[in-house]
């Protein structure tokens, strides 16, 4: 089995760039001698100054473009899109958080919805060789079988979070299926790593530790019937999109899109993952760390299990994840302390 590797030469467009995952991704093209223009709104759903920090990372490479721009803003996108000509696309901008979905959904359909369209409206009318975005392992929704396969029903979403990413896959196929729009969909597993999102609950777990609060712990206190969650590193998703954009799916149904799982394909208990976490967050400050524990019921929207099945990935382009928890939570760990307690 062969794939193509990464044309350097290629510019690469990124929303989201002062995200989580963007700005790991945009790192790792710029490393690589790429061009990349990122956009992001800098918006207050998580601390801002996380975000500047990151893009402040970004600064230093020569062929990194930063635009303050909002993807749900067609007017401005579309001249991006018209200036820069960017050959690929990685479309990670998006209103995140299943339980903020609840709260305040406007937002959801302004970045989700319509900014998803704008994306797809630029690539069609200025050609791209491929278009990935994020979808979500929460359009499987409240599914049994695990685990989950990108063949599944997907036509129950538990949150309009999910209902969001649901139609971001069907946005994409058309447009793959009308204007030849060569578009992968990726739907993440709880993607966890430094510089992560606040809102996460591993961070949010740190964040309560160390105001010396308690955890709150949505699984009914129920250790045999624990929720499983597929944690995937950071690395991993990178490694795995680096991989996927100069490869884009031929034709398939009609349509050049494919959808693709990304995840660790090892879950884990809820509770395995604070444990560990306690024990990096211990080794990282030389001192005994245990989280003051409050089990309170599963919330509305989450679901009991996430576990993926990623061999479509590894058929596709010879990638598996294999980050452990163990090394992923330390390096986690080590930045947090680094970056929040020993400044």
């Amino acid at each position: 089995m062969s794939y193509n590797q990464l044309d350097t030469n290629k510019t690469y467009l990124i929303t989201g760039a002062a995200g989580f995952i963007g700005y790991f991704l945009s790192k790792k093209l710029l490393a690589e001698g790429c061009t990349v223009i990122g956009i992001d709104n800098i918006n207050d759903y998580y601390d801002v100054k996380l975000k500047h920090t990151r893009l402040k990372q970004l600064e230093p490479y020569e062929k990194f473009i930063f635009l303050k721009v909002d993807i749900s803003d067609k007017e401005a996108l579309t001249n991006i899109f018209k200036e820069y000509m960017p050959n690929m696309v990685v479309n990670l901008a998006a209103q995140a958080g299943v339980r903020y979905s609840i709260e305040n959904p406007d937002v959801y359909m302004q970045s989700n919805v319509i900014g998803f369209y704008n994306i797809l409206e630029a690539c069609r009318h200025y050609p791209v060789d491929h278009l990935i975005y994020a979808s979500s392992s929460s359009v499987y929704g409240a599914n049994k079988k695990v685990p989950f396969e990108e063949s599944d029903f997907v036509d129950h979403p538990v949150s309009l979070y999910a209902a969001t990413k649901k139609s971001n896959e069907l946005m994409a196929h058309t447009y793959s299926h009308l204007y030849n729009v060569p578009a992968t969909g990726l739907r993440f597993f709880t993607v966890y790593g430094p510089m992560g999102r606040p809102d996460m609950a591993y961070f949010g777990f740190a964040n309560k530790y160390f105001a010396n609060e308690p955890i709150k712990i949505f699984n009914n206190g129920d250790f045999e019937r624990d929720l499983y969650r597929d944690f995937t590193y950071i690395d991993d998703i990178v490694e795995g999109i680096e991989r996927l954009l100069p490869n884009p799916s031929v034709g398939e149904n009609d349509a050049p899109h494919k959808v693709f799982n990304i995840g660790n394909n090892n879950p884990e208990k809820l509770m395995v993952f604070i444990e560990t976490l306690e024990k990096c967050l211990s080794n990282a400050l030389g001192r005994e760390v245990l989280f003051e524990k409050v089990f309170e019921p599963i919330k509305p929207g989450d679901v009991p299990a996430t576990y993926a099945s990623t061999e479509l990935l590894q058929n596709a382009v010879e990638f598996k994840p294999e980050t452990s928890i163990e090394e992923g939570l330390q390096k986690f760990a080590d930045w947090y302390v680094e970056y929040y307690i020993k400044k």
